[in-house]
């Protein structure tokens, strides 16, 4: 297949979204606004044969202070087909185009999966004392075209990026756990779920919680608990206005792009999470609690109620997205993933993200000036 590269609409890069049974959220049109400091292109891949849109690619540019050249960054893609034998093909007319534009670095990230661990293999790990990191345990499923992908991305000149180091903008998380849905009733899906799952679940009905969805005019709300949980687990929050131009935007492109829920008791809000919504795919995408009523589980009977709604949109997958890969207990991280675990799910390793130096001395130049942040 011959294949020619050119700027694409908006509207030409959402239809082609919409053909896919999924992509990633972060490579739909309206991605682009919801990072507004950042200059965006669309991109699309064409086959020279019959003229069709057979890839598409939402890229940021991020200019170097005082100087006109940009970082090109294409988080979680493009979106084209990465076990296609002539990968290069598909690459080289991307870089040389993005050169044009005057990027000295190209980032992206494929949205490849290398391996997926079950969750009961999972448990079996953080039991063992020699086990520290996902890795140790051995995979219950392997993708081998992936390492293909990625000789073919080294013989190019493509650098593996850090894992989950901290980068321009986000690092794109290299481990998730997922949800399968596929092929399954809901009744499997619960009864996966660890018996304190289950236990919590039935604890919070009990205790007459409620969960309910909410609109833009509650992210004022949301902020509040999101503010909360950002003191109690030192991290810096996003402003209040990051997610309302994020609601504006996901949710001007496709109504049902972007949702918020809330879990309440006694008309109390506890907990509260943003979901989001690409074709089959449901991202249980940011999360917040208040330090008070934890004791009745509001997170758990949330996260039930998520994955019930995503089953019923027709979901394939439900991704409650990053984990730390460390399985160490003494890790601040690990209470992220023995919560994750506890939905019966699996955890998954993408390729990360990779680099391409189009000059070489400012891309030095970045890196040096990223590690002194």
């Amino acid at each position: 297949m011959s294949l020619t590269l050119r700027t694409i609409s908006r509207e030409q890069h959402l239809a082609y979204i919409q053909s896919l049974p999924a992509a990633s959220h972060m490579q739909v049109p309206a991605w682009a606004d919801v990072k507004a400091e950042w200059r965006s292109e669309n991109l699309g891949w064409f086959d020279e044969r019959t003229g069709e849109m057979v890839g598409a690619g939402l890229v940021l540019y991020r200019q170097l202070p005082k100087i006109k050249r940009y970082l090109a960054y294409l988080p979680e893609g493009p979106v084209i087909n990465w076990y296609a034998p002539n990968l290069t093909e598909w690459l080289e007319p991307m870089l040389a185009h993005l050169k044009q534009q005057g990027a000295f670095s190209v980032k992206m990230g494929p949205p490849v999966i290398i391996r997926r661990w079950e969750a009961t293999s999972i448990k079996a790990g953080i039991q063992n004392p020699d086990v520290k990191r996902l890795r140790d345990i051995e995979a219950d499923f392997i993708e081998p075209r992936a390492f293909e992908v990625a000789d073919k991305l080294r013989r190019m000149g493509w650098q593996q990026g850090e894992d989950g180091g901290a980068g321009f903008g986000d690092v794109q998380p290299r481990y998730v756990y997922q949800v399968p849905l596929a092929n399954r009733s809901l009744e499997e899906v619960h009864k996966n779920f660890n018996q304190l799952w289950r236990r919590n679940i039935k604890k919070a009905e009990k205790a007459g919680v409620e969960v309910v969805q909410g609109g833009y005019h509650d992210l004022e709300e949301w902020q509040r608990l999101y503010e909360i949980t950002a003191v109690r687990d030192h991290f810096r929050p996003r402003p209040l206005s990051y997610f309302q131009r994020m609601w504006t935007a996901l949710n001007t492109e496709d109504p049902n792009r972007m949702r918020l829920y809330f879990a309440r008791h006694n008309g109390v809000n506890l907990s509260a999470a943003t979901m989001l919504i690409v074709g089959g795919h449901v991202w249980y995408s940011y999360g917040a609690s208040d330090n008070i009523g934890r004791e009745f589980r509001p997170s758990n009977a949330m996260q039930w109620r998520m994955l019930r709604d995503a089953y019923a949109l027709g979901a394939t997958v439900y991704d409650l997205r990053g984990i730390s890969d460390s399985l160490d207990e003494t890790d601040h991280l690990f209470g992220l993933i023995q919560f994750k675990v506890g939905t019966g799910g699996q955890a998954a390793e993408y390729l990360g993200e990779w680099d391409f130096p189009l000059n070489k001395l400012l891309h030095k130049a970045l890196d040096i000036y990223m590690s002194r942040r």
